[in-house]
């Protein structure tokens, strides 16, 4: 009967060390985020599938659910085409979390420049928290889903 606690502390100890990360994960990880929102303030998305999966899903600050990552590049290019043309957007901070050792969460704060979302509303130094879900798929980073909110202080 002894050999059973010990054999599940051994398969425990060997879980529990499978979602240890590297230095270098995190690094990747925060090259993806980064590379994100450098596409974001150029305005322009081409590299996007070095950064992003083909299932990436998009949850918009007005409430829009766009899925897959050519219906995600069309909205993101209608409204930096639009009402975000020439909009910056800032990081605060970045917080990564690794949920398995293929899988992280990073919660982004950001800053964004003065908008007029297509309400005819002013944005002024507005802050954002956007929440990405990224994945390790063959041996690269990419976001999967990403959910940007409003913070209202």
């Amino acid at each position: 009967m002894a050999r059973i606690p010990w054999l599940a502390l051994i398969i425990l100890t060997a879980v529990s060390g499978a979602t240890a990360q590297t230095p270098d994960d995190m690094k990747q990880v925060r090259r993806t985020i980064d590379s994100f929102y450098a596409s974001f303030n150029a305005h322009g998305f081409e590299h996007a599938a070095q950064y992003t999966t083909e299932d990436w899903n998009h949850i918009n600050p007005f409430g829009g659910w766009t899925r897959g990552r050519e219906a995600v590049l069309k909205e993101l290019r209608e409204v930096h085409g639009s009402f975000l043309k020439g909009v910056s957007d800032t990081i605060d901070e970045v917080s990564v979390r690794f949920a398995t050792s293929d899988a992280a969460i990073v919660t982004v704060t950001s800053r964004m420049s003065t908008y007029h979302s297509p309400d005819g509303a002013v944005h002024e130094n507005e802050r954002h928290i956007r929440t990405f879900v990224v994945v390790r798929r063959a041996d690269q980073w990419l976001i999967m889903q990403d959910q940007n909110t409003v913070i209202h202080d």
